[in-house]
């Protein structure tokens, strides 16, 4: 017995040691290495170093139990603590005040309300996130709280927006990078607006980001007390957060237990067309729009600059095409453009609730001022919308957009038809002429005559089969195969400009002297019919500055065609691996490539009328044109995603060996990460004119991406820079670097997307620190390998992989 006193008086001893504790109370320190956790272990507070080093730390709150840290409130965001000597304390006076060596005071609550010396205080942390400051046996009531001071998170139950008692603005505000909390550009706020509804909006400084759209952001109050937005989860009970990303994306995110990482389920701004004013004052931007140029002036107005506007370049917006203004009375009236986000309502804006739609038509009309109206159905009742000045971020909302009626001139009216425009409708006082509908009615008539004329005399230009491609995709040309051999000399082996795993690729010339790309697929090749029947559906979708643009095509018989335009600077493989050509690019066009690369394939994830895989992403892939820009061609293995579609597996492994991303080359799962791992290969190869699937260092050991990891651990990372480049922007160059390392992390979930990607290379964000990549050590080479592997499932230098043997 003697024996076990002791040993329970050493365990007695012990358990408040293993107990957490979740309070700081009056004449308590916590000191760097203690921590707060709260009663349900949900979260901790304590202090931390974004880059796990001791020379800035800070206070903060992340997730307890988490493999990684997310932090979601940080104290002394914007002046670091630069050693280990920092304290927390409440001092008597019923403030938190975290202090320094010397008893310096970095940071404070600074508490508004007066309490008596002698109370007794404590500070809590709740399983809600929320640090409180409340009180001794008033523990409902506090003297302060974090929620009410946000830094780049939301949590369930937090707030944007005002509290009108307590004068306080709640707002998020960006991390200046992933490693330093600091207050960044970027901000997630309300604005206020008397005269028309309260906007939420990202800005970017002063000027505003995205605008979020009008009366879909959930939990909108506004009362004497407050006007704010209360944060949920999409999902009751789920684990979930809002965060205001140091490159301006706002993010909801959900923790999935399964996969132990956080899950997106909101981003914006996700498209070009999200910015805010993408395309100026009184115009649409259209992220479906089949042009290359996402911008359209909206009825009645002309592009500002037209010499922008060519250029695809719409910042500019719109002007009115009226000269000395709208004549009030003379025949003007409205043309509806349909299926709109609405205008931004900060800008001269009024709100009338409870009108009807021909009412708001009618005061709209009555005010000379009234550029616009819409009609706005909430709450069980019909509001009126009015706008008084420019139109500004208008784009097009398939399923939750309105109808906006634009004010326009008679002259500018009666060119308006109900017919004229997918998305443009005639409202107002003209009615159209009868003698604009009959003559509307001849020119259809004769055009009907002239095209039934024009197939009269062609009857044999088109087979069968080909009649059925054209009324699939109407917008292509189908050419005759005799037109394609005269082109090509027969398929002359003179015109042959490179051969792919599909087929191979000529230089064509037609009878009115255009010079054509004539790619004929090869008969023995795996790709087949439907690999070329869904080549031609893509890219005759398929419309950006940085993809080959698909002229047309010819079936006859086995023969499948298609007719590309023709980029005469061959392709960037051709430059970067030979010793001479490489130095022809220079690092200013080297970047612009890597830029204009990254646009493309962001365009064929999020910004195309369908989400596209390529699954072939390479350097004998992008073309070059005259002014040796990017184009990326080859959809012959591409696949459409649907909907919200993020990944998908197949059993027939295609692609290019140095290339392939590893869950796509071992297990057949592709998603847009897939494409996010080549364009990575892709661009450290541009950085250093070395093939991926080369060797490196004196073992022979190491591929490109296992080259590039070790100099980057070593610091030495320009070192990989092709040694032909007479100048360059280290700092650039180091960003592309890091950029491609982040691409190709073994992780699909760990690499960007490319929309982050172009934010990065851009210099708009940080790019964080990239983990281990995948394929560092280089398999053995194919005349070396296991004899159990079939020399099918190796692809020599550049050919593409069409067949695998069974796994």
């Amino acid at each position: 017995m003697l024996f076990f006193k002791p040993l329970f008086l050493f365990f007695l001893l012990l358990m408040p040691f293993c107990t957490s504790i979740d309070t700081i109370a009056l004449n308590q320190q916590l000191k760097d290495g203690d921590t707060l956790v709260s009663k349900d272990r949900k979260f901790e507070l304590g202090f931390f170093s974004p880059d796990n080093s001791s020379s800035s730390t800070y206070v903060g709150i992340w997730y307890a139990d988490q493999p990684q840290k997310t932090v979601v409130w940080v104290a002394n965001r914007d002046k670091p603590i630069n050693d280990s000597s920092g304290v927390l304390a409440i001092n008597r006076y019923g403030i938190l005040v975290l202090s320094a060596a010397g008893n310096i005071s970095i940071w404070s609550t600074d508490a508004s309300v007066h309490v008596q010396t002698r109370s007794t205080f404590v500070a809590q942390l709740l399983d809600s996130g929320n640090l409180v400051l409340f009180e001794e046996n008033k523990s409902e009531s506090f003297i302060w709280q974090s929620f009410d001071y946000p830094t780049d998170t939301l949590l369930p139950g937090m707030k944007i927006g005002f509290n009108w008692k307590s004068g306080l603005e709640l707002k998020l505000t960006s991390w200046i990078s992933e490693n330093n909390p600091g207050t960044g550009d970027y901000s997630f706020r309300i604005v206020s607006n008397s005269t028309a509804t309260p906007l939420i909006v990202v800005f970017k400084g002063l000027s505003k980001y995205w605008r979020a759209d009008p009366g879909v952001w959930p939990n909108f109050v506004s009362n004497d007390e407050e006007m704010c937005s209360y944060f949920t989860p999409r999902e009751n009970g789920s684990v979930a957060r809002a965060v205001l990303r140091d490159y301006g994306l706002l993010q909801q995110l959900k923790w999935s237990d399964a996969d132990d990482q956080w899950k997106e389920t909101f981003a914006a701004p996700k498209y070009r067309c999200d910015k805010y004013g993408q395309c100026g004052a009184n115009s649409i931007c259209s992220p479906d729009n089949v042009n290359l140029f996402e911008c359209e002036c909206l009825p009645g107005y002309e592009p500002k600059s037209v010499n922008n506007w060519n250029q695809r370049n719409g910042s500019d917006g719109c002007l009115s095409k009226r000269i000395g203004g709208l004549k009030c009375g003379n025949g003007d009236g409205f043309v509806t453009v349909q299926r709109v986000k609405d205008p931004d309502a900060s800008i001269e804006a009024q709100l009338v609730k409870s009108m009807s739609d021909k009412e708001c038509e009618q005061a709209c009309l009555n005010n000379c001022s009234c550029t616009a109206y819409m009609s706005i159905g909430r709450e069980g009742r019909i509001d009126c919308m009015t706008w008084y000045d420019d139109l500004m971020d208008i784009l097009v909302r398939t399923e939750l957009g309105g109808d906006l009626y634009v004010r326009v001139d008679k002259i500018e009216l009666g060119k308006h038809t109900s017919k004229s425009k997918g998305f443009l409708r005639q409202r107002g006082a003209l009615v159209i002429p009868i003698v604009s509908v009959l003559l509307a009615l001849v020119l259809i008539i004769v055009f009907a005559c002239w095209r039934h004329k024009k197939k009269s005399k062609t009857k044999d230009y088109v087979e069968v089969d080909e009649l059925e491609e054209t009324r699939r995709h109407p917008e292509l040309q189908y050419f005759d195969l005799s037109t394609i051999l005269a082109a090509t000399d027969n398929f002359s082996l003179v015109n042959k400009l490179g051969q792919g795993g599909f087929g191979t690729v000529y230089k064509g010339q037609l009878p009115n002297g255009q010079i054509i790309a004539v790619k004929r697929l090869s008969r023995t090749s795996g790709q087949g019919v439907k690999e070329f029947e869904n080549e031609v559906a893509l890219i005759a979708r398929l419309q950006h500055r940085n993809l080959v643009k698909l002229l047309g095509c010819c079936i006859k018989g086995e023969e499948r065609i298609l007719v590309l335009e023709h980029l005469p600077n061959k392709s960037l493989d051709y430059f970067l691996f030979d010793h001479s050509r490489r130095s022809w690019l220079e690092w200013d066009k080297r970047f612009e490539i890597i830029n204009g690369v990254a646009r493309g394939i962001l365009y064929l994830h999020q910004d195309s009328r369908v989400r596209i895989i390529h699954r072939d992403l390479k350097t004998s892939n992008i073309l070059l044109d005259a002014g040796m820009n990017p184009k990326i061609s080859d959809f012959g293995m591409a696949r459409i995603f649907q909907g919200d579609q993020l990944q998908d597996n197949t059993n027939r492994i295609v692609g290019t060996y140095g290339y392939m991303s590893p869950e796509y080359a071992v297990f057949g799962s592709f998603s847009t990460k897939s494409d996010v791992f080549s364009f990575g290969i892709i661009l450290l190869e541009i950085v250093s004119s070395k093939k991926n699937n080369g060797l490196y260092q004196e073992d022979h050991s190491m591929n490109l991406i296992g080259h590039v990891w070790q100099l980057w651990r070593e610091d030495r990372a320009l070192e990989i820079v092709d040694s032909s480049l007479e100048s360059y922007q280290s700092e650039e160059v180091v960003r592309c670097i890091q950029v491609g390392l982040l691409c190709v992390q073994e992780d699909p979930e760990d690499r960007p997307t490319m929309a982050a990607v172009v934010f990065m290379l851009s210099g708009e964000a940080s790019p964080p620190g990239p983990k281990q990549p995948a394929f560092v050590f280089r398999s053995k080479p194919c005349n070396n390998a296991d004899p159990s592997v079939s020399k099918e499932s190796c692809s020599i230098n550049d050919l593409t992989i069409t067949k695998f043997q069974a796994r």
